[in-house]
């Protein structure tokens, strides 16, 4: 009976981390970058690797770098990276937690209802920091950004998902996390206010509207859309 390896996880959310089992793995400065592009693009040329992760040197340079980088990371372990040719790409064998969110994220977006079930909010859905945290590459800044918005949209409809199936204990609990993460979206304040109008909690609506509206005015200086003011029952006015 053989024993099965331990998985490999290149886990990118919240800082870099690569795990063998449950043990960290120490990677070096230049691996840990070729690991980030590769687990986050799937493949890239050689090319495009070199001059993307080292730009301040020649290219020959930089691509004795990438050599060395790859020679690091392949001595004693399991092969991280697969090469075809001139194309690099991460291993099968490794799973990347940036990916296992982007899929379970955009189903939840593309499918009706693939996300309210249970009685917690999806794990993956809760803030775990931000994609590699300091670094300041524009690859990762894209990135970065990208995954921020796909997580605040998909708490967004979970929100409005568990409102139609009357869990409002849980869609409280999604609201309130797109606040956490960007406390001037409009959008999630809305769903916060939907909850309460939802279970008839009407000083609570109104209570969390102008909270809301002092923020954004004191930074900003705007008001929030008609759209969310209509949703009150009664004109502020007349409060």
């Amino acid at each position: 009976m053989t024993t099965a390896e331990p998985l490999l996880r290149l886990c990118l959310l919240g800082g870099f981390r690569l795990e063998y089992g449950a043990a960290a793995v120490d990677v070096c400065a230049g691996g840990r970058r070729l690991l980030a592009y590769l687990g986050l693009h799937r493949h890239a040329s050689r090319s495009v690797l070199a001059g993307t992760l080292w730009p301040d040197v020649t290219e020959e340079r930089a691509h004795g770098s990438l050599r060395t980088t790859l020679w690091r990371l392949h001595r004693g372990r399991r092969p991280l990276v697969h090469s075809d040719q001139d194309t690099l790409s991460l291993a099968d064998a490794v799973s990347v937690d940036a990916h296992a969110f982007t899929e379970s994220a955009l189903r939840i977006v593309r499918v009706p209802g693939s996300g309210a079930h249970g009685e917690e909010l999806p794990r993956y859905l809760l803030y775990d920091g931000d994609l590699l945290p300091g670094w300041d590459e524009d690859w990762v800044l894209f990135e970065r950004e990208r995954l921020r918005q796909l997580r605040l949209h998909a708490l967004d409809v979970l929100a409005a998902q568990l409102i139609a199936q009357g869990r409002h204990a849980l869609a409280l609990e999604a609201a309130l996390e797109s606040v956490r993460i960007e406390p001037l979206r409009e959008s999630a304040h809305r769903a916060v206010v939907a909850v309460h109008l939802a279970e008839n909690n009407v000083v609570e609506a109104i209570r969390h509207y102008c909270a809301f509206s002092c923020l954004l005015h004191e930074e900003l200086g705007v008001e929030p859309s008609a759209h969310f003011t209509s949703m009150l029952p009664i004109p502020l006015n007349d409060r």
